[in-house]
């Protein structure tokens, strides 16, 4: 699906796929990509395939993570992200499998809970969608909450919801439809309902949405 090329002073030091479901990233020898450097934690970060997606999350490393300069904790990858840990940095690719979109990207906490009513996420999205895909997009009805009444047009690849440090999901549009997954919280977010069990659902038309103890509904004609 994708893989990291790691570079110093802009020498590049190791190329390396990404096929597992976990990757772990650290000084520490029995990690799948080891940095011998003592800026990098022993367990600094992992990688982490959902479906076709790629998250990077720090795993409370001493000197941090960072993708395009901004600190995270934890966060989709998009083609051509540089995450950098001390002096190194590590070039995210995209490989086009046909199977999946190639410009997801979810907004770091900071950004994503800037200017948004009760830290409810913005959509967010880089590059255009495919020809394939349809030319009515979906919306979300926030239903609950300070934001009641407000619309989201799901135009975008990918459109994160919910408050960033409790409970964040991402509605990804894909030429066969919306996909609906959990992104960061302790708590599932549930549709219809029932708790999501698996890594994503597939969205219907109506289907009612709560996390973060706000409900919403997902309209598609």
């Amino acid at each position: 699906m994708g893989k990291l090329v790691v570079s110093l002073d802009g020498v590049v030091i190791k190329d390396v796929q990404i096929t597992k479901d976990k990757t772990t990233l650290g000084r520490r020898p029995y990690n799948d990509i080891v940095i011998d450097n003592l800026a990098v934690s022993g367990e600094h970060a992992v990688l982490q395939m959902v479906g076709g997606d790629v998250f990077i999350e720090d795993l409370n490393s001493t000197n941090g993570t960072y993708i395009n300069g901004k600190a995270i904790k934890k966060q989709l990858l998009a083609n051509n992200d540089i995450v950098e840990i001390g002096k190194y940095k590590i070039k995210f690719l995209l490989e086009d499998n046909g199977d999946y979109e190639k410009t997801m990207i979810l907004k770091s906490a900071a950004a994503a809970q800037a200017g948004t009513p009760s830290g409810f996420a913005s959509p967010s999205a880089f590059g255009s969608l495919p020809t394939a895909a349809s030319a009515l997009p979906a919306t979300i009805k926030v239903l609950t909450g300070a934001a009641a009444g407000r619309e989201v047009s799901l135009t975008k690849v990918v459109t994160t919801v919910g408050k960033p440090g409790v409970q964040v999901a991402s509605i990804t549009k894909r030429p066969s439809g919306y996909v609906f997954a959990h992104v960061e919280g302790l708590a599932r977010p549930t549709v219809n309902g029932v708790a999501l069990t698996g890594e994503s659902i597939a969205l219907k038309n109506g289907d009612v949405i709560e996390l973060a103890g706000t409900q919403m509904q997902f309209v598609h004609a």
